[in-house]
């Protein structure tokens, strides 16, 4: 049985050139907005008890497809048909007064979720054990931290077991603790037979928690199917596209504060990299052209320095410790360096910083030093599932132990 069905849905919005504008159009009754659609032609069926997940870059129309489907937006275009009770988690605690106690806002947001006051007081024990905020449950809200108001809006949300549960990015504010607990709640809510929507941009999430998935770009439902088929499909062109679309934002004002340093006896004219987005444990090439200004340099020091997101190092090396040698480089003369080195690292963002120098270290002659000079994104690709900064092979293997028997007490 079909628990919902989508059929030619579309959203568009009105978009008005001038500040009077709107007021204009509506005394003259002429058109003079234009339009954007934000969705357009969303067909699909869900059934009974399924777990679907919405994948898209920012902007797809997520957000816009579940706002529709619970009621909070109106479509421009199509139909929606849902049979049950659906909860959504689509901002948490948003809708809370700051000057009610937490269990005041409890009963007006289960009262707005059609609950009686009767309904609510049974459940209110499993909300403040689920909660786990201790004595803050009789307190203003005001009182609370942005992670409280999100225990306390799971808990509400999740006190009695919807149809349809809708999920949309609401615990990614959330403590690792508390994350944990919430995919085991929307798991036993699975197990239960509870429609499940969720939006993630978390490939491992999708995976465990998902039976099917479907990706949405630039308002249309491109492709829908297994989740390891739409997020390999994603990772590999949507991921791709949009790195490279970030990137070039950033390469020009962006880099103006980007430190760089040096006598410039040695000058690095340019970086590249094979690829701004790169799966896990694929090549990776670092190429580096530099060119000697003053006099001639011998050996110099080429090396790089992989950062995360927080700028913590993650990787580096340089040809001195490579025991590489570029020999002399004379005046006007350049050359090209090309590291290469498999791309073993966590799913994320990361910087490169490049240097030039003598010796081992940059401290006692340092050429040229230019940090952030490029940055890439590492996406999934077909390894296991892992966590860290850092990915490496794995096997595993299992032994059968032997159990001696036990000797009786005075048995010679």
């Amino acid at each position: 049985m079909n628990i919902m069905e989508i059929t030619d849905l579309g959203k568009k919005y009105k978009i008005y050139n001038k500040k009077y504008s709107r007021i204009i159009e509506w005394l003259t009754g002429s058109n003079i907005h234009d339009e954007k659609w934000v969705l357009k032609g969303i067909n699909f069926k869900v059934r009974a008890g399924e777990s679907i997940g919405i994948v898209g870059h920012n902007g797809a129309g997520k957000s816009t497809l579940l706002k529709i489907i619970t009621g909070t937006t109106k479509a421009s275009k199509g139909t929606v048909k849902i049979n049950g009770r659906i909860t959504a988690l689509l901002e948490l605690g948003m809708g809370f007064h700051p000057d009610f106690t937490g269990i005041e806002n409890v009963y007006m947001t289960g009262q707005l979720m059609g609950l009686s006051n009767q309904e609510i007081s049974e459940v209110i024990p499993s909300i403040i054990n689920f909660a786990e905020i201790g004595d803050y449950f009789y307190q203003p809200l005001r009182t609370y931290s942005s992670g409280m108001n999100v225990r306390l809006g799971f808990s509400i949300a999740t006190a009695v077991r919807p149809d349809i549960l809708i999920v949309d990015e609401a615990l990614s504010v959330g403590d690792a603790y508390f994350q944990h607990k919430c995919f085991e709640k929307i798991k036993e809510f699975k197990e239960l037979g509870t429609t499940i929507f969720f939006v993630s941009h978390d490939p491992g999430a999708v995976k465990n928690l998902c039976d099917r998935a479907i990706l949405l770009d630039s308002g249309q439902l491109i492709r829908e199917g297994t989740p390891v088929e739409i997020l390999d499909y994603y990772n590999a062109i949507i991921a791709k596209r949009q790195a490279d679309y970030e990137i070039k934002q950033t390469s020009g004002e962006g880099k103006k504060f980007v430190t760089r340093s040096g006598n410039k006896e040695v000058q690095i004219k340019s970086v590249n990299l094979n690829a701004n987005a790169i799966q896990v444990g694929d090549l990776l090439e670092i190429k580096v052209d530099i060119e000697c200004l003053k006099g001639s340099v011998e050996n110099p020091t080429i090396g790089f320095v992989i950062k995360d997101r927080l700028g913590n190092e993650i990787f580096g090396t340089n040809t001195y410790y490579l025991n590489y040698n570029l020999g002399k480089i004379e005046e006007n003369v350049s050359k090209c360096v090309v590291f290469k080195l498999p791309a073993n690292f966590g799913v994320g963002n990361y910087s490169v910083t490049v240097a030039v120098h003598d010796s081992f270290s940059h401290v006692s002659r340092n050429y040229d030093w230019w940090d952030q000079v490029e940055t890439f994104q590492v996406i999934p690709g077909d390894e296991p599932h892992f966590v860290g900064v850092a990915f490496t092979q794995t096997s595993v293997t299992t032994t059968t132990t032997n159990k001696f028997p036990v000797l009786k007490e005075g048995l010679e």
